[in-house]
């Protein structure tokens, strides 16, 4: 099957690899990309890091300041940002399991009342940490590192695969690359194919725009990469 990925990279190479392993075509476009930002990390003492994506890992690791905190342990989103913050030097990562709410529940089980968390992210989140663990205790200080900028236009693997009907699906990862699919699909003028593709959306959340515009869509078992591809 031919399949478009529209995360932004290095995460959609990532995938494109798994996915190639399992015999598909990829295209990879990505939606949203990723532009660092000069920012001065918050003062400490801190109780412990939470990374809820790759980008923020990367972004982290590349400022001057994040090697002061690889000591600290760190809550992890899910599988791939644990395997890249191990990867980035840190030893003490914890996988809390693909999702947001997890997550905060992993933190406010692990982490003492008062405890400060410092949460290195991009300027648009999917969701709230601080207002998942309310009534916790536990702080979370965040330190925008990276803006996420909506793709000025298709790409031309991405557009001719939709004008001739040759892509079986897209993979959605995210709220904001399936709005900007849309938004460059439809000025490409080729809103018709999408609606000829299989929407595999890794939550509800990340297939609102897509049910928006009267597309169905297809929710992985869990909001995990493994899941979204067990859904091909």
């Amino acid at each position: 099957m031919r399949i478009l990925v529209t995360r932004p990279r290095p995460a959609a190479d990532q995938t494109a690899r798994r996915l190639a392993a399992l015999g598909h075509e990829v295209i990879v476009d990505p939606m949203l990309g990723i532009r660092p930002l000069e920012a001065v990390l918050p003062a400490g003492p801190f109780d412990a890091l939470t990374f809820t994506s790759l980008n923020g890992v990367a972004a982290f690791a590349a400022h001057p300041g994040g090697g002061d905190f690889r000591a600290l342990p760190v809550f992890a989103v899910g599988g791939r940002t644990a395997e890249a913050a191990r990867a980035a030097g840190f030893h003490r990562v914890h996988d809390c399991g693909g999702e947001a709410r997890a997550l905060a529940r992993h933190l406010a089980a692990g982490l003492p009342p008062g405890a400060r968390v410092l949460h290195p992210a991009g300027a648009d989140r999917a969701a709230d940490l601080q207002q998942l663990l309310e009534g916790t205790g536990i702080a979370v200080t965040l330190s925008v590192l990276y803006a996420a900028v909506p793709a000025a236009g298709l790409g031309d693997p991405a557009r001719a695969g939709l004008a001739a009907g040759t892509i079986g699906a897209v993979l959605h990862f995210s709220r904001r690359t399936a709005g900007a699919l849309l938004a460059c699909v439809t000025a490409a003028g080729l809103t018709g194919g999408l609606g000829k593709v299989r929407h595999l959306c890794l939550s509800a959340q990340a297939g609102e725009p897509l049910v928006a515009a009267g597309l169905a869509i297809e929710v992985a078992a869990a909001p995990t990469e493994q899941a979204l591809i067990e859904r091909l």
